[in-house]
């Protein structure tokens, strides 16, 4: 039988130890940004503006936080002796946590700027879209833990999970695009809200993409 290779196995117990501590650090900070950035949404709906604001202000400092992480994996990768290959995969995988958390900054920003009263049609499709987000990067946090632990299938199921969102996730957009189109909306508002739809589906994208990343190395580690 094929032995089964173990992810991090050119590491020693120790390095392993504190990557690993950094990387659920990373994704952990990540979740935060998301949660932040619904809390925000569910206040918009409920036109609670100043917890929207707090909410979105609360993304921006967990954006900054889930950076600081993304920095401090990569240094370290760098300097520890180890495979390229190896390193390589990990620093991607550091770099595309840190995009989920740019795009959701990205979405709070755009969503700060609404000032109009949408339609209920447009604020109903823009918490599914939003929700979509939150399965999506938990998916994302349960597959790297998954990984970290050597739990491989359990890392491939929760991918697919990934995959199967952002699917839902492009067709939630058309969703809320429609409804967006369909409204009576002042230009400004008009814009902000198609390009609200895309953010949010573009933080989809971002999370697929790292998923894509947690898959690749739990195949090398089969």
């Amino acid at each position: 039988m094929k032995e089964r290779r173990n992810i991090l196995g050119w590491l020693g117990m120790e390095e392993r130890h504190d990557i690993m501590k950094v990387a659920e650090a990373h994704i952990a900070e990540t979740c935060k940004t998301v949660s932040h950035l619904a809390e925000a949404v569910r206040a918009f709906v409920a036109g609670d503006l100043a917890a929207r604001t707090s909410a979105i202000d609360n993304v921006r400092q967990s954006e900054r936080a889930a950076d600081k992480l993304k920095a401090r994996m990569v240094d370290q990768l760098t300097n520890d002796l180890m495979l390229p290959p190896d390193r390589e995969d990990l620093i991607r995988l550091a770099k595309a946590l840190d995009k989920v958390a740019d795009s959701t900054n990205r979405a709070a920003r755009l969503l700060w700027f609404i000032e109009e009263k949408l339609p209920d049609n447009i604020l109903r499709n823009t918490s599914a879209s939003t929700d979509l987000i939150v399965a999506s990067v938990d998916k994302l946090r349960e597959a790297i833990l998954a990984l970290s632990r050597d739990q491989v299938a359990a890392a491939l199921d929760n991918c697919r999970e990934v995959e199967r969102l952002e699917h839902e996730a492009d067709d939630q957009k058309r969703n809320l695009l429609e409804a967006i189109l369909r409204a009576s909306l002042q230009p400004a508002t008009l814009l902000l809200c198609y390009n609200l739809a895309e953010a949010l589906e573009g933080v989809t994208d971002k999370v697929e993409n790292a998923g894509d990343l947690v898959n690749q190395l739990a195949v090398k580690a089969k």
